[in-house]
């Protein structure tokens, strides 16, 4: 039981041994050190309830049968549709995401389209875009947009053809294994 618990929990535990050794070495910085990482961990926490429980709401609520309509091999345009939406609207920072785009893969929507809508999210959100605009002016969020969303796009494409397919099962099933625990 302590092994797994510490196989669980193992990276944890080295953040905390190495802030300890940081410390002994040099107490302002380890102390500083522990002030930022535990206010990293108070963002994280105020961050992942409301998106947990929008991944909750996802898994209960969209069957998967409509996240394949959408979202699957054959939705084409609207895949990307879709991807474009989700990442957009999204609120948070990136490794909000990551549970989500597991949740995607559960309801096994296309990984080209999870790629994008990464992309996205880490882009081309409407906050972050509307902060660009009023900051930098409108032709250069066009541009930043037009030109991620291109290279996201052709990019999530290109990623997925490279990825043989017994490896892209590999991640499927690693996401569904971790979704399920």
């Amino acid at each position: 039981m302590i092994k797994t618990i510490i196989k669980k929990y193992k990276w944890s535990i080295i953040l905390l041994i190495l802030l300890a050794i940081l410390y002994f070495i040099n107490s302002n910085l380890g102390e500083n050190a522990t002030i930022k990482t535990l206010s990293n961990f108070k963002s994280m926490l105020s961050v992942l309830p409301p998106i947990l429980v929008l991944i909750g709401l996802l898994d209960v609520w969209v069957p998967k049968e409509t996240m394949i309509k959408y979202m699957g091999h054959g939705s084409g345009i609207k895949g990307i549709f879709m991807s474009l939406l989700l990442g957009s609207l999204a609120a948070g920072p990136l490794y909000a995401a990551f549970p989500i785009a597991a949740i995607l893969m559960k309801k096994e929507a296309r990984f080209a389209y999870i790629l994008f809508f990464l992309g996205v999210w880490s882009s081309s959100k409407l906050p972050l875009l509307l902060y660009e605009y009023t900051s930098f002016g409108g032709t250069f969020t066009t541009i930043h947009v037009i030109s991620n969303l291109t290279i996201f796009l052709i990019g999530s494409f290109l990623i997925e053809k490279m990825i043989k397919k017994e490896s892209l099962n590999k991640i499927y099933l690693s996401a569904n294994s971790m979704i399920d625990d």
